[in-house]
């Protein structure tokens, strides 16, 4: 199988002189679930932000569905990242502005002009309170990135996380998804990633990651915690849930993009 995303030699030297990555070359296929895990300042959200270049390569290449991310610029640059959803860690969401406005944000490139005019009435529109903007750039971006979970209670990590595993499953998307907890990725990751130091110290199943390899990882007085469970019955969804759900399902606004980080 082809890979949709190619890697090769990348490094990411600040300017301070860190090496936030330092030479990493992988490949990512489609419709694969990949995980990344690694202490904090390991090079994950580097990487991650890398392959759209909203943090700039020093050296080496990104090649995603045949076209070269490094190399590419103006309208080319922005036609590749309308197909690489993103979902924030600090959210970027306009906080003056309403959910809907935020949600359609992310599709600009693909509405036309009269579906602009033609806009939803505000009566669709929810306020939602901090813990539910993550939701709200999921809902943007049609699913997943940096550390999707980042404020989210346990029962709502289960339940962002079965989203995206929904969607890698049933619409073959892939996704990059860089996590915290290995019980959240032995659960629903297919590949898992571990970063140390800017270079890639671990690649395989996430079965095969062992209390030795673990704390490889992340160091020997490392001690594994784990994310509640998942929720044994259906809860009731709420409003802003709801509405979230509606407009991240809405099918008017083109095509999703192809790959989630």
């Amino acid at each position: 199988m082809a890979a949709v995303l190619q890697i090769k030699d990348l490094v990411k030297v600040y300017p301070s002189g860190t090496r936030g990555i330092d030479g990493i070359s992988l490949d990512v296929h489609r419709g694969e679930f990949v995980v990344l895990i690694g202490l904090s300042g390991s090079g994950k959200s580097t990487l991650l932000r890398c392959i759209n270049r909203l943090v700039e390569p020093t050296s080496g290449s990104i090649v995603f569905d045949g076209a070269d991310v490094t190399g590419a610029s103006g309208p080319e640059l922005r036609r590749i990242r309308r197909r690489i959803g993103m979902i924030f860690q600090q959210f970027n969401l306009v906080r003056r502005t309403s959910v809907l406005s935020n949600t359609l944000a992310g599709r600009l490139g693909y509405r036309t002009t009269w579906r602009t005019i033609a806009s939803r009435p505000s009566a669709l529109d929810v306020i939602a309170a901090f813990e539910n903007l993550g939701r709200v750039g999921i809902a943007d971006k049609a699913y997943a990135r940096a550390d999707a979970l980042s404020g989210l209670d346990p029962a709502t990590s289960h339940s962002v996380m079965k989203y995206l595993e929904e969607i890698n499953k049933k619409d073959g998307i892939t996704v990059i998804c860089s996590l915290h907890f290995l019980s959240l990725a032995r659960r629903y990751g297919t590949r898992v990633i571990a970063l140390k130091g800017g270079k890639v110290a671990f690649d395989g199943k996430p079965a095969d990651i062992d209390e030795r390899r673990f704390k490889e990882i992340y160091g020997e007085d490392a001690v594994e915690v784990e994310i509640g469970p998942e929720r044994s019955t259906p809860q009731p969804m709420s409003a802003t849930d709801a509405a979230l759900l509606a407009m991240a399902e809405d099918t008017g606004h083109g095509p999703v993009p192809d790959i989630k980080t």
